[in-house]
Formats: structure tokens, sequence, C-alpha cells
């Protein structure tokens, strides 16, 4: 407990005082009481473990399975709505924001069959995981890893990584920019939406081509919008594209 209360009031700026750690951190109070609720797992006695860990989920909006492995100075913060399963494993020094799920893949739909089954993820040493973001199935999330806010993580992760997006792709490893491959279903969207534009703009413009007096106002507005469009030297679809602001 002291360990963890020290980590908190080290990482987050807004601690004050062991104290207000004490009575005013959710996430410690979740921990404090995952610790507890384990040892009785340990010993087989898993309703009553089960039973503290929901008092905690009642309490603090977090829910960590007794079952679950978790190292020394683990944190959450804030913590609402974190959900961690049973055969989670994590590390040391790992930290967790709020709305973060590590949860099972789809192999545990299979009920009874996966029992007893790794079907969680690992998370190694010094992990950071943003809010909201989900790392799913028994993959492996390596050494001083980062997890941006809102990814999804379905495959390994090597050290020293920052993941972005949804499926969550590797944009930075050892300090250098990744050129990931990996498919990206809302760029792809969007990049097929602007083309069927650009075609609706052609075909628009050959049919007012085609018939000029009856359209010459219409065809001074489209220059009016396009003479607006143009004073920008980046379309910032194209912009969003290529990658700005990853």
């Amino acid at each position: 407990m002291q360990e963890t209360a020290e980590t908190i009031l080290e990482k987050d700026p807004a601690a004050r005082s062991m104290l207000e750690v004490y009575l005013c951190y959710p996430g410690f109070h979740a921990v404090t009481m995952y610790r507890v609720a384990n040892v009785f797992y340990k010993q087989e006695q898993f309703t009553l473990a089960r039973c503290i860990s929901q008092f905690a989920r009642m309490i603090t909006g977090i829910e960590i399975h007794p079952g679950a492995t978790i190292g020394r100075r683990f944190v959450i913060d804030h913590g609402m709505g974190v959900v961690i399963g049973e055969t989670t494993v994590i590390g040391d020094d790992c930290f967790l924001y709020q709305g973060v799920t590590l949860g099972a893949g789809a192999e545990a739909r299979q009920g009874e069959q996966t029992r007893g089954r790794k079907r969680h993820p690992t998370l190694k040493n010094e992990v950071i995981v943003g809010s909201g973001a989900e790392i799913q199935g028994d993959i492996v999330v390596g050494n001083n890893v980062r997890v941006a806010s809102g990814s999804i993580v379905l495959k390994d992760v090597p050290d020293n990584s920052i993941v972005v997006g949804v499926p969550g792709r590797i944009i930075y490893k050892d300090g250098k920019r990744v050129d990931d491959k990996t498919p990206d279903p809302e760029a792809e969207a969007i990049k097929r939406l602007k083309q069927r534009i650009d075609s609706l703009e052609k075909s628009l413009n050959s049919l007012k081509e085609a018939s000029p007096l009856s359209n010459q106002t219409a065809q001074a507005d489209l220059g009016d919008e396009n003479k607006g469009d143009n004073d920008d030297d980046s379309d910032p679809v194209d912009v969003f594209l290529q990658g700005a602001g990853i």
C-alpha cells in the first residue's frame, strides 16, 4: 500500500499529500482491495475473492478480477470504467488511465472450453495505456510501450514502441518513426469518399459545359467556391490521409 501511494504521489501532479491519496484516489482503493482479494483467490476461496472485487467495483467503478497478476507500483489514474480480466498479467511500474479494458479475445466466447487458459493480455514493465484504449486477447505488450487513447490493440507489441489507432499500429519504435503498412479503415473510407466526390464534381462540370446558358449562375457560384478553396494550399483531407496529427 505504501509503495503504491508513494508512486501515485510521485506521478500525479494533482496529488498534494499521502493523506489525500489514501482518502481520495479510487485507483489506490481498487488496487489495495485487489491485493486483498488476490490473497483469497490464491487460497482458492474464489467466492470471497469475487465478493471483495465486486465491492471494490461498486465504490470505485474499477473492475479488477482477483485472479489477475499485477506487479509493483501499479497505478490507475481517474479509473472509472477500467476492466482487468482474470488471466491478465501486468508487470512493474505500469500506468492505466480511465476506461481502459484489458480483455479476452473472441475465443473467450466459447465459455467453459477456455476456462483455465490464458485469455487476456500480458503487459510487461513500464507500460502506459491511455484513456479508452482496449488491449484484447492473449497478446504481449513489451517493456516501455505507450498505447494512445482510444486505440484497440489486437497483436503483440515490441519493446519501446508507441501504438495508435483502430486497429492499433506501431508508429514509433526505439525512438524512430515506423512506416506501418497496416490498413487504416477510417482513412480508407475517407479516401474513397474523396474520390467519389471528385468524380461527381467532374461529371457535374461536364453537364454544365454541355448547357452553358442555363447554368451560368451555378458556374459562377462554383467558381467562387473553388477560388475560396484554392486560397489554402493544402487540402485538409489530403493532409489527414498523409498522416498529419498522428
